[in-house]
């Protein structure tokens, strides 16, 4: 699947990430870029939204993890994040910018190994919120996909 058919996916299967306008800027093999607007994600300071900061990563990651499930061979699946750990260290005051990382070779055959023997696993995905060469978010989300 391609940068344009994950959004389009995105948008009209989970209705918020169109009113983020969240978009794919680029995916290549180490990791998956995704942008929003600031002008709509602003909170009463006018910086990023705490709230759409750790949306887009959330999201962002699970595209992730589609991604590897498709590359995987397995499809469709049920994806869930079930854990996350976030550190807000720098505010946002530009648009948006989430980089998430591909897990590594030796992960995804973890991974695919669970879901071939136990129909079931789960996979850490690592994310960052990037302004100006300073991280402004951490994002670590555990997924759970069932097949």
């Amino acid at each position: 699947m391609d940068k344009k058919q994950l959004q389009e996916k995105l948008h009209k299967q989970i209705p918020l990430t169109k009113l983020m306008q969240l978009k794919i800027e680029d995916i290549d093999e180490k990791k998956l870029i995704s942008t929003a607007p600031l002008c709509i994600n602003i909170n009463d300071k006018g910086t990023g939204f705490a709230g759409s900061l750790l949306t887009l990563a959330t999201i962002s990651a699970w595209s992730v993890v589609f991604l590897v499930c498709e590359k995987l061979g397995f499809k469709p699946p049920i994806i869930a994040i079930v854990k996350n750990e976030s550190t807000f260290s720098n505010p946002v005051t530009n648009d948006l910018n989430c980089i998430n990382y591909f897990p590594t070779q030796e992960e995804m055959e973890i991974l695919k190994d669970k879901l071939l023997n136990k129909k079931s696993g789960s996979i850490k995905i690592k994310s960052q919120i990037i302004e100006n060469d300073k991280v402004c978010l951490e994002f670590e989300g555990v997924y759970v996909v069932k097949l």
